[in-house]
């Protein structure tokens, strides 16, 4: 999993939210905790070079800078249709996380 500094920001930033908490049911302290434990494993990601406009949607510049920046394989996401064009010119498939999910348990 790779992020910029700004991108587990934004991370915090909608996890907070309180439509996000009534759709993952956790209290504040426990996203707290979930936060803490995604930035044990996380691999930090310098932005050398921004690689802007490329997304219909600026907020999913971040995300598109960070895995180009981090050499990503690929981007997981529910967001399939606004990343795949950019996505696919820099060499990174995108799945959706169950797909993710199934390829990682094979």
């Amino acid at each position: 999993m790779l992020a910029t500094p700004a991108l587990f920001l934004e991370f915090e930033d909608v996890l907070g939210r309180d439509e996000q908490r009534a759709v993952h049911g956790m209290s504040p302290e426990r996203t707290v905790a979930v936060l803490v434990g995604i930035a044990a494993i996380i691999e930090p990601v310098k932005v050398y070079y921004r690689w802007r406009p490329q997304m219909q949607d600026v907020d999913d510049e971040m995300v598109l800078d960070a895995a180009i920046n981090g050499r990503a394989d690929v981007i997981v996401t529910h967001n399939l249709r606004n990343f795949f064009p950019a996505a696919s010119a820099f060499g990174l498939r995108v799945v959706n996380p169950a797909s993710f999910v199934v390829e990682v348990l094979k």
